[in-house]
């Protein structure tokens, strides 16, 4: 499945689609210092104790080069020709990280879950700052998944930012189909174990159940009877960058599956703050 097939089946998500078009063009032509790579045997200890990259005070990585490419998005989108409501949030936002004494180091520190900010537009900061988090991140996202030892993980957050999985992944074929969870937020992808709720723990197999979608083969709703959380999984293969949880999420169609959740009791579990593990 590729992104243009996926969008040829849903038309209706084609325009949350150009707008994250805009945005990545827009990323891609910010000049950025990229992420220092660290020894990542210095962090081997925190690594086996579940401690997220990012998290961790042997790894020491400066978030301070993305609080300006932050700025820089946020500035470049609300040029562009965009819809009214958009372009309005986009120069808010823009606005109020250039005003505020320490908006952008507050506002990053924010996405991580470690302060307040008090943005008039939440969603929007949300999505461009993680945006822009990604990109500086990219390179030590890369050299990160080359060093990590997948069995040492299988945790239900984010090896490198601690976020919660936004979609899970089923690769390969029975008896060996293996599972991964996709992290919304940096985009990092890792393995998870085949059975057994991502949030909750839970690995009893008769309080897990998958609905299926009427007309949406690759997809299904992974839901636990336990604590009543779901979670969206792919089935599909070929190019699944795009199921980062962002176009599904915003979908009319995901509405109409937050409404059976609700009516049968399930409530969404992609969180607006990473997950603090347990140190």
């Amino acid at each position: 499945m590729t992104q243009d097939v996926w969008l040829e089946r849903h038309p209706y998500l084609q325009p949350v689609a150009d707008f994250h078009a805009q945005v990545s063009a827009a990323a891609a032509g910010i000049p950025i210092a990229r992420a220092h790579i660290p020894n990542f045997d210095s962090y081997i200890g925190d690594y086996k104790a579940g401690i997220p990259l990012l998290q961790s005070s042997h790894a020491a990585i400066d978030l301070e080069p993305a609080e300006a490419i932050l700025v820089s998005l946020v500035e470049s989108m609300a040029s562009k020709p965009l819809p009214e409501k958009l372009a309005i949030e986009c120069r808010d936002s823009g606005t109020h990280l250039r005003r505020e004494p320490n908006a952008p180091r507050r506002a990053v520190a924010w996405l991580f879950g470690e302060q307040t900010f008090n943005s008039a537009h939440p969603g929007l900061l949300r999505y461009l700052g993680w945006t822009a988090l990604a990109r500086f991140l990219c390179p030590l996202g890369d050299a990160f998944g080359t060093w990590r030892e997948e069995e040492q993980w299988l945790r239900s957050y984010c090896p490198t930012c601690g976020s919660p999985p936004a979609m899970a992944q089923l690769v390969g074929s029975d008896p060996g189909r293996l599972r991964f969870l996709s992290c919304g937020c940096c985009g990092t992808r890792w393995r998870f174990r085949r059975m057994g709720c991502p949030f909750c723990q839970s690995e009893g197999d008769h309080r897990l159940h998958a609905l299926s979608i009427e007309g949406e083969t690759s997809l299904r709703i992974d839901y636990c009877e336990f604590c009543r959380a779901y979670l969206k999984t792919y089935l599909g293969g070929g190019s699944e960058a795009f199921f980062s949880g962002r176009l599904d999420f915003a979908s009319p169609r995901y509405y109409r599956l937050r409404s059976w959740t609700k009516t049968v009791g399930c409530i969404p579990v992609r969180m607006v703050h990473p997950l603090s593990p347990p140190r």
